[in-house]
């Protein structure tokens, strides 16, 4: 009952203190107060209806209520208001009055205060008291004021309610609640739930567009409020009002300002959300145009200053005129957006159309190229930010491939991408709950045939999208800036595993992969030094595998250089891994604390194949042993290839000649053979 509030103690002399009988009742329905007045209605003492049960109450007190309202009432988080209902007394006299019931908490217990409210008591209250009078002048002299009947029907309204509205007490007197909104949807929306609030006995407040009598449009910050008629003795509703047309008006100024994109008066890429956004939500099938504007900075180069100005507007004029009838949008200084239900032969015709219809600067046209994309709703894709992957994934592909195109994603495409934004969605949920598993796969050490290192990699089998291999995790855990965190899993994952086989005598290496990305960050090695000391891991049993796209970047940012430099005196080795399939470049072997080499599977699995390849694995070794580095071949799947590669000197293997990535328990398994 997250709703209730009170801001007083309700107990006996609360309830004595109030102007008609009242009784509290828990949820199980059982009296908990009585007020001498509910004592005297009833004609029973306080001490005899105490913790009675609930048939007690609605059988006999509340016997003309039914059951099922009597359970709501109790229920509800909300006040309840009945007009009429009959009590019995316990001289079963019937009484009928007003009911209302308000929830409230105690002590975090939940109670429902019972307020019968007698229609001479009633009366006598507002009689006796000039409050409300005095209340309903301070009101009619400073808003608009509107009284309806339980039906909605307009029964009275004031004078600045007339002014503005501009009806006549004669015109708007028996018109419906409804009449005073515009016509529409949304209105149909607002006034619909201002009306279920009100008979629900709830006020409602909020900013509302209303019209006059003549249809011209004007806001208000409304309150309505539910009232009771002591005259008529029935159900009535009261509209407060204060005209606010004249801020709305500035709002909706500033609004268009943030919305509009002032040189083509399109709407841009903010507004594009919301109205898109809307179409999806009503569930409108369309078509999402994307153009831009190919090589847009060299044409204003070769143009004068006067094609900066021209240039767009022309263009803008030209997307105007050919897709007549769909929303347009800019989203930058050179992209465009057409949502249109057009066929997409049609859209296509744009480029023809532009080539008939050219730019020009200096009585020359302007050769304009335009890559386009056209991805649909609901068909391709189903939120505004997947039609803008969608859309700048397009326009890459029609780029590479020359541009001045606008074609469409194939749906094995489209596919993909929809598979990439659920792995990017799931991925934060695996990192959040630990949903990740780290499996290792040892490396042999040929000289003594023992198992001395293993490398850590990551598993993720997830329950919506099955099992996502590190060669399409990766890649995307890069992209959206997540790789750090999978960093950081894995390496806290190894320290504590390294930790476990050294303290049960097994002195075994640990190796973890390592993205540029996160050496970037200039508090990298803090970190990974951190999370051995937080773990108790000795530093010399970790190992850093770097790709050589990740060396070539370091040998380039000094501080990249500095923070490995940092690790290798704490006792940390650098492994740089895929040897061969990177760049050419051998100047970082010279300058990074690398400690390893492992040449690619790429070239193991070729090994007994090419004679070419030999003699290149053979030569990679050679290079390695010459710079003083370890050697590890990977990818080594059977007896041959192992014995070919110690025969050219490597000094570990790692494959499946050996084992396939398993758990820890298998990996131990493994060296009590």
């Amino acid at each position: 009952m997250s709703h209730m509030h009170k801001s007083f103690t309700i107990d006996e002399h609360y309830l004595n203190s109030l102007p008609f009988p009242a009784i509290v009742v828990n949820q199980d329905g059982q009296a908990i107060i009585f007020g001498k007045p509910a004592e005297q209605l009833f004609g029973i003492s306080a001490t005899d209806i105490k913790g009675n049960t609930t048939p007690f109450i609605n059988e006999n007190l509340l016997r003309e209520l039914s059951y099922e309202t009597f359970q709501a009432i109790l229920h509800t988080d909300e006040s309840t208001y009945i007009d009429k209902v009959q009590v019995v007394t316990f001289t079963n006299e019937k009484i009928t009055t007003a009911l209302l019931a308000k929830p409230f908490i105690e002590q975090g217990e939940p109670y429902i205060l019972l307020l019968f409210m007698l229609p001479e008591l009633m009366i006598n209250s507002v009689s006796n008291s000039g409050t409300l009078i005095n209340l309903k002048q301070g009101l009619d002299n400073s808003f608009m004021t509107v009284t309806l009947d339980h039906d909605g029907f307009i029964l009275e309204c004031n004078a600045e309610f007339l002014k503005t509205s501009q009806w006549t007490p004669k015109r708007v007197i028996g018109k419906t609640f409804w009449q005073l909104f515009p016509d529409n949807e949304v209105s149909e929306k607002i006034t619909n739930t201002i009306w279920r609030n009100l008979n629900n006995g709830h006020t409602w407040q909020g900013e509302v567009e209303k019209i006059t009598k003549t249809g011209q449009s004007y806001w208000v910050l409304l309150t309505a409020i539910p009232t009771f008629s002591l005259e008529t003795n029935e159900q009535q509703f009261m509209l407060i009002e204060k005209d606010i047309t004249k801020s709305k008006t500035i709002q909706h100024q500033l609004e268009k300002i943030a919305y509009i994109d002032t040189e083509t008066g399109l709407m841009n890429a903010h507004r594009l959300e919301k109205v898109i956004s809307n179409m999806i939500e009503d569930d409108r099938h369309f078509s999402f145009v994307y153009l831009s504007i190919d090589k847009f900075y060299t044409l204003k180069e070769l143009h004068d200053q006067q094609i900066d100005q021209s240039l767009i507007v022309e263009f803008t004029n030209r997307i105007k005129m050919y897709f007549q009838d769909s929303t347009m949008a800019r989203i930058n200084e050179n992209d465009f957006v057409v949502i249109t239900p057009l066929s997409e032969w049609f859209i296509q015709g744009f480029l023809s159309y532009l080539q008939q219809h050219p730019i020009y600067s200096s009585n020359i046209a302007v050769p304009i190229s335009i890559s386009g994309g056209i991805t649909r709703f609901p068909e391709d894709q189903t939120t505004f930010s997947q039609l803008m992957k969608a859309s700048i994934a397009t326009i890459s592909n029609v780029r590479e491939a020359g541009g001045d195109k606008i074609v469409s994603l194939s749906k094995a495409t489209h596919k993909a991408l929809n598979r990439k934004a659920l792995i990017e969605k799931r991925l934060l949920q695996a990192l959040d709950q630990k949903n990740l598993k780290v499996l290792y796969q040892p490396q042999i050490d040929v000289y003594s045939g023992k198992i001395t290192a293993v490398e850590a990699l990551v598993r993720w089998e997830d329950e919506v999208i099955g099992v996502v291999a590190p060669d399409e995790l990766i890649p995307i855990a890069e992209e959206t800036g997540l790789i750090n965190n999978i960093g950081s899993f894995m390496l806290e994952k190894a320290c504590e595993q390294a930790l476990i086989w050294k303290k049960a005598g097994l002195d075994m290496k640990v190796s973890i992969n390592s993205s540029v990305r996160e050496f970037r960050d200039k508090n990298m090695a803090k970190s990974i030094l951190e999370k051995l000391t937080k773990t108790g891991c000795p530093a010399s049993l970790i190992q850093i595998e770097i790709t050589e796209k990740f060396a070539l970047e370091a040998e380039a940012a000094s501080f990249i250089t500095q923070q490995m430099r940092k690790l290798e005196n704490e006792g940390i080795s650098f492994i740089l891994d895929d040897f061969g399939t990177g760049y050419g470049s051998f100047r970082y072997m010279q300058i990074l604390p690398i400690d390893t080499l492992k040449i690619d599977k790429t070239f193991t699995s070729s090994l007994l194949k090419s004679e070419k390849t030999q003699k290149l694995m053979h030569g990679m070794v050679q290079l390695g042993k010459s710079m003083e580095l370890k050697v590890v071949a990977e990818g080594v799947e059977t007896a041959e290839q192992a014995d070919l590669l110690i025969t050219y000197g490597c000094d570990a293997i790692q494959g499946y000649y050996i084992s396939k990535p398993a758990t820890p328990e298998e990996i131990e398994a493994l060296l009590v053979k």
